[in-house]
């Protein structure tokens, strides 16, 4: 049986990779700042910190949660008027980009957040029981719970293996089927250890954490607002403006690396043509080539950051 309760997190409010993040966006005084994933505000903090009290910062969210910490985050820094705009990403970066806004620096820290794996009401975590939720807005139409009992098993093993990366996803899939409905984290728990062989149980990390992560991305559509927010932070962003984004799976970090390399390209004429006919000039430079991970020290004191991966790139 697993607790209906999670313990208090030391972690809760650690942004991933601050320093990094921090002194590769290189915010100065008068520059817009906007922060795609507001979450705690954690990062929020730090960025707003190097505007000195001059400039703007837009913060995001989807989450209605948040509010208790943005009123948090506005109190220290009312200078900047601070703004909390909710909903998802990419729609949100598309309207301010079509309403003229541009930024100097732009931050997306993708996932689930501590605040919200730390609240059992939102059913993200396979340590705890609780309603299976999932939703990063709470007023969104489908729930984990609606996926998992009306999917045909065919979508739910796709899901599993496509977003989990799931070994045993159609052995999963189908044994969730056979145990419909399920309603509670600790049902599907139980139902994701029965269904797989005895060796996986007990092999590196929790025999759930895939399907959470698979169900979770599904149910958001987690990359598909990666895929949109991208072009829509690089249309916002000002010549010499700087994008970071942090990561923390691979399917992630795939997009972000796969749209900053065919950014910086530019030309894109076949290998075999003496000179370029295509015109195309790079819109963006990788500040590095690799992603940047977190230091043995962070990941000990924040073991949440283990997977994280911060990739930045400026516009030219």
């Amino acid at each position: 049986m697993l607790p209906s309760i999670l313990p208090p997190s030391a972690t809760d409010h650690l942004p991933v990779l601050a320093d990094d993040v921090r002194r590769l966006l290189a915010v100065r005084p008068g520059e817009t700042v906007v922060d795609c994933t507001f979450g705690a505000g954690g990062h929020a903090a730090l960025l707003a910190s190097d505007l000195e009290g001059r400039g703007r910062f837009i913060a995001i969210d989807r989450d209605p949660s948040v509010r208790a910490y943005f009123e948090s985050f506005n109190r220290r820094f009312g200078s900047l008027q601070p703004r909390l705009l909710r909903g998802e990403l990419s729609l949100v970066l598309e309207q301010l980009g079509s309403n003229g806004v541009q930024a100097d620096a732009i931050l997306m820290d993708l996932g689930v957040s501590s605040m919200q794996l730390d609240r059992p009401e939102r059913g993200f975590s396979y340590a705890v029981d609780a309603p299976l939720d999932m939703r990063m807005d709470p007023s969104a139409d489908v729930s984990a719970t609606d996926l998992v009992n009306d999917a045909p098993e065919k979508e739910l093993a796709q899901i599993f293996r496509r977003y989990g990366e799931e070994r045993y996803a159609g052995q999963i899939a189908r044994a969730v089927v056979r145990a419909r409905p399920l309603s509670r984290t600790g049902e599907l728990v139980d139902v994701i250890r029965a269904a797989i062989p005895a060796p996986a149980r007990f092999g590196e990390g929790h025999p759930a954490k895939r399907v959470f992560q698979a169900l979770r991305i599904a149910v958001n559509d987690e990359l598909g607002s990666l895929e949109h927010a991208l072009p829509a932070a690089l249309q916002m962003l000002r010549p010499g403006g700087r994008l970071a984004v942090i990561s923390f799976h691979s399917l992630e970090d795939r997009i972000v690396k796969t749209f900053t390399r065919e950014a910086e390209r530019g030309c894109t004429c076949p290998p075999d043509f003496p000179i370029c006919v295509c015109g195309n000039e790079p819109l963006m430079r990788a500040l590095s080539r690799r992603p940047i991970r977190p230091s043995a020290d962070e990941v000990a004191e924040n073991p949440r950051a283990s997977s994280a991966r911060l990739r930045v790139a400026v516009k030219v």
